[in-house]
Order: C-alpha cells, then structure tokens, then sequence
C-alpha cells in the first residue's frame, strides 16, 4: 500500500490532538489523516496523491479543459488550485466572479474530469502573482501590517473569507464534492511577522466557514525557522523542496514537526521563474523525474508546478537585495508549456507515475495548432501625453508633492505626474530623486519630450534644461508588486519628492490612467485619427489590425526593433514586452482572443521608442533565452 514506505522515516512521538481513529466503519465520503499508518485515508482506505498546479487566472476560460485534460492524461489525481484574492475583489467589496474568473466553473470542470483538488485559497497564495494575491488596496491605510493580526487586516481577510468559502464549502469532498484538502496561508514561516495569532485567527475562521472535518494543512520551506513560524497545532504541516534537495534531509524536516502522519511535498519545483535581464530558467527534465521517483518510493503525497501561463496585468516581483519583476511568461520551463504543449517533461514525469499507479487509457491530447501570422505593421496613433483627456476622463489631482499611487486608489498600471520648471535652467540641472522612490520606472518628458527614464534601482537623475514655466511630465510604471520576500508593503509611483538641483519640485498635478478600460472599451481604434507627432520617441500609442485566414489559432508575437512596453489585442492585455533587457522575446496570443472574418485590432503602448518603421511579427514558436549579452534560441 501507499502507506508503507512513509514509515521509516523516523519514529516519532503522536502529536496530542491527534486521537487515534475509531475503529467504526468510516463515512461513505471522508478524507482524513491516519496518524498510525502514516498516510491519507480517502473512504478509510489508504491514498497517496500525485497532484499538479494550475493557475485557472493564468490560462483562458476556453483553454481550462484542454489543461486539466492533459493533467489527468499524465496520470495526475489531484490538481492545486490557487485563488488569488486579489483577482476576485479589486476593490473593497466589488467581487468579479464572471467569464475567466468563474472559479466555481473551472471547479465544476475539476470534478467532471474526475481530479481532485487540493484548494489554496491564501488569503496570501505567493504564486509570483501581484503581491502574493493581497489587493492593493490594502495599501490604502499605508501603515497596514499584512499577513499579521493587524484588525484593519484581519478585518478585510474575514470579509473576503466570508464571500469565498461559501462557494467551496459544498464543493469539499465530505459533501459529496471533490476538494480534498485546504491550505491556510503559504510558506507564513518565511514572513518576517511570525504572528501565530494570525495563524489561529485564520484557522477559526477557515472552520468557523468550512466545518470540522475537512483537512486544513500549512506548506513552508524545510529551514527550522521557517516550519517554527509556519506551523501551528491544529494544522497539518507540510513542506516544499525541489529537485536539487535530498528527499531524505527534505522529509527529515517534516517529521521533526509532524513525527507522524503522511510525508507530503506540497510544491516540487519543476522549473524556476524568469526575471527581466537574467537568464531562461530551466531545470532538466532527468533530475525532475529522479526526485519526483524518490519521493514516490517514500510513499509520498506531492504536488508539483505542471502548467505555466501567461500574461495579464497581475505580474508579481520578489525582492532579493534589489526588486527583481517576473517577465510576462510564466514558461518556468514548465511540463505543459503556456500554449497548452506537452513537453519532454511532462512524458518523463507522466513515465514515473506509470511505475507507481495505472495511467488513464487513451492518448496524450496533442498540442494546441499555432499559427505564423507574420508581419503586421503599425502605425503611431498618437503620444500619450496628447490623450490624456481620453486616458484620465475625471482629469487630474491636485497636490503640492507627489502622491503614491495607493494615496490616488490606483492599483497597478501607469500614472502621469505633470509639473512646471520653477525656473530658467539655462545650464543643465540635475533631476533627481531620492534612492528607491521611483516605482518602479519614470518616463521623463521635458516639453513632451523624452529625456530619459528614471528607474527604482536603477539610474535615479537625469541632466535637464529648460524655461521657467516648461512642463516637466514623469509617466510612472507599475512594474508588479513584490510577491515573495520579507516586505511586501510594496508603494508605487513618486515615493518622495523630485527635486531639480536638490530644491524638491512642487504644485504637482497627478493624472491616474484607465488604459485597459479605455482599450477594452475598443479605443483606440473606435476613435477618430489624431495628427499624429511625427518620429518623437518617449511614450506613444501604435495601432494596427490583421485578419486570420479562417482559423485562430495560437500564436506568438515578436518586437523587432522596440524598446519597451505593452500589448493589447482586441482589447485584451497580453502583457509586457522588453526584448533588450530579455530573456523573454515572445509574447503568447491565446488564439480564445482573436477573431475570425473580421479585423484584429492591435494596440501598443511603446514608452521608450519604437523603431521607424515600425512592425510586430507573428510566429508559430516562442523565443525566449535572450538576454543583454546572448543569442538568441527557439525553445520547442
């Protein structure tokens, strides 16, 4: 049995909550931990799962099917599912559970398909996803303790709680549905706050919600400090490692916490994440499958990361010594790639289950058709300094210094932030800004002409001259807030003042901007044509359309030639593209948003400078490891 394995790994002591199981027949429906044979106990006989992560916020509302097929192809029983907070309440007590996020739907479609599912339901999920799933406006009150027992926090915490598990509670396994088990928290103990009264606060009101009998558990890293700050009694703890770690040392970990019960791996990394400027990740397909054997022959229970996704808007950033945002493609050299492909990876991976339990009958589903739509060009429309009536109908804010944009209840994006030269500069002043206050990049235009960006680790002055009375506007760039890491009070926009040769600017006027309302609302093609400003580089709209002959099928895009920015397409937000600072080179185009017998309208906001003749190309095949100094490849 599943359970056999699990059990030399060190005899321990029984926890005290713990009470034997009775010796009466089981439920017709439970799932439970049995403390004596050290496993999971599903109907009362022994189980162990196999389970893979997936993103139902990172993959299309048409494609969830297609994913969760090939999951359960693979011989996975079990799917994560993480449901980022954020995603759901954008603002406080607004709730979005329509189209792609209808978690109810993707949850219906686990059980059809016959996975169950293990729930990461946060309130902090991490996942690389803007500030761990927490909404931004959190940040309203600026000196808000997140993940803590802070009563603003906690206040907000229960709000949601109460909206969202109502949903899942006849959705768990006891009640006839199929979610198994539920995860409090994420890896709380590599929090700075240690807060266990935050930790039993959540478990009262996960039960208070959920009822007794479904199975809640903590993951966390295999370091003491961490399982300390991370576990709490009345939680099954359990842990995540990857590839590279000894299972034996790894599990070792777990049993100093929990003596007894299943060995349970909550997150095996299968690859690692991108960052902007640094190498393709990847992690070989023969040491994924080697560990994931290891840990089979224990008789574990694992979750691993399986699907990667794509873009949108809710990049999230880590903070190693310096902020580091994740490129738009979650590729994380993942199993099943971004367009839904079966990879080497996943058939080595798929290999090792069969040595373990039967595969489903029937044929790997096949990779999704891509289509090389080629060269579209486009044309400026217009610098987005001339559209701000359009980007900013309620018109600007007022205030003598700058204002971050939580102060202005702007959550992600852009923000303009215009004032007027206080002075003749007739010799070059420096502009500058306090170190780490540009968040996270500044677009500085002096007479709506670029002079150079600012950046929040970066480069923070710039040379200027000018007339008194010239307009001075910095365009600010959320680049995604921190995800993972001791501070994730992560502020954007002017964090303090902006100075010209050290005497700070003032009588500023802020311009909060609804790009994706305007886009999605199909501006800005719907609009009239602006006369355009010629070849001036700084930030700037470009627009195109192309037709698809007949099909949509999946794509990928390619910048040849532009600096920075961002892509819509028919009003969806496919995310950012920076091919000099790489590595990713290619952006995925789902082909759920294209149109077939009519145009494809394509949008771009360039903010550096676009090339002079500028065009996008449509490939069948991503590119990414590019980076400043390399060359670049294909990834198949």
């Amino acid at each position: 049995g599943a359970c056999e394995g699990a059990a030399g790994l060190g005899e321990g002591l029984q926890p005290p909550s713990t009470a034997p199981l009775p010796q009466a027949s089981p439920p017709a429906r439970s799932f439970q931990l049995d403390y004596e044979k050290d496993c999971f106990r599903k109907d009362g006989a022994p189980f162990r799962y196999i389970s893979g992560s997936i993103h139902y916020a990172r993959v299309p509302r048409p494609a969830w099917r297609d994913r969760l097929l090939k999951m359960h192809m693979s011989g996975l029983s079990a799917v994560q599912v993480y449901v980022p907070w954020n995603y759901h309440e954008p603002l406080p007590g607004v709730y979005d559970f329509a189209g792609d996020r209808d978690v109810e739907a993707f949850l219906d479609l686990t059980a059809e398909l016959g996975l169950l599912v293990i729930l990461r339901p946060g309130p902090y999920i991490c996942a690389e996803w803007e500030m761990g799933g927490l909404p931004a406006w959190l940040l309203w009150k600026p000196d808000i303790v997140l993940r803590s027992s802070d009563p603003t926090y906690l206040a907000a915490v229960d709000s949601w709680l109460h909206v969202l598990l109502p949903k899942i509670k006849p959705r768990l396994y006891q009640h006839g549905g199929n979610i198994i088990s539920v995860q409090v928290e994420n890896e709380y103990g590599s929090y700075y706050a240690c807060d266990y009264g935050y930790l039993r606060h959540l478990l009262g009101s996960f039960r208070a919600l959920l009822g007794t009998e479904v199975l809640l558990f903590t993951t966390d890293g295999t370091r003491a400090q961490e399982l300390r700050c991370g576990t709490l009694q009345g939680l099954y703890a359990t842990v995540d490692f990857g590839p590279g770690s000894n299972v034996t040392e790894a599990f070792g970990a777990q049993r100093r916490v929990e003596p007894k019960g299943p060995l349970v791996n909550s997150e095996y990394y299968t690859g690692w994440l991108d960052y902007w400027g640094e190498a393709h990740a990847s992690t070989s397909s023969a040491r994924v499958a080697r560990g994931l054997e290891d840990m089979l022959q224990l008789g574990a229970s694992i979750n691993m990361q399986v699907v990667s996704w794509q873009g949108g808007t809710a990049w999230g950033a880590d903070f190693k010594d310096q902020y580091k945002p994740v490129t738009t493609s979650y590729d994380y050299d993942a199993p099943l790639s971004e367009a839904g492909d079966p990879t080497e990876k996943l058939f080595a991976i798929r290999t090792v289950i069969s040595k373990f339990q039967p595969l489903p009958v029937g044929p790997m589903p096949p990779a999704t058709p891509k289509y090389a739509y080629g060269r579209v060009a486009l044309r400026k429309y217009a610098d987005l300094l001339d559209v701000l009536d359009v980007l900013c109908p309620s018109g600007p804010i007022q205030s003598q210094f700058p204002l971050t944009f939580e102060a202005i209840k702007q959550a992600h994006g852009f923000v303009v932030y215009r004032t007027r030269l206080p002075r003749d500069v007739l010799e070059p002043a420096t502009l500058g800004a306090p170190p780490h206050s540009v968040c996270d990049r500044g677009y500085v235009m002096l007479r709506q002409e670029y002079r150079g960006t600012l950046e929040r680790d970066g480069q923070t002055t710039l040379r200027v001259t000018g007339r008194a009375g010239d307009t001075l506007d910095v365009l600010l760039e959320n680049m995604g807030r921190i995800s993972f890491g001791a501070n994730i009070s992560d502020f954007k926009g002017l964090l303090g003042n902006l100075s010209l040769d050290s005497s700070p600017l003032r009588n500023w006027l802020i311009y909060p901007l609804a790009l994706d309302t305007a886009i999605q609302q199909g501006w800005p093609h719907t609009a009239l044509p602006k006369s355009s400003s010629g070849e001036r580089a700084g930030p700037a709209f470009y627009t195109g359309t192309f037709e698809t002959p007949g099909i949509t099928w999946d794509t990928f895009v390619k910048f040849p030639g532009w600096s920075k920015g961002q892509l819509w397409i028919n009003g969806f937000n496919l995310g950012r593209y920076w091919p000099c600072r790489g590595p990713q080179q290619t952006l995925f185009v789902p082909g759920s948003v294209l149109h077939v017998g009519r145009p494809n309208n394509i949008t771009v906001l360039e903010l550096e400078g676009a090339p002079p003749a500028p065009f996008l190309l449509f490939l069948d095949q991503p590119l990414f490891n590019r980076t400043l100094s390399g060359s670049t490849t294909a990834t198949k």
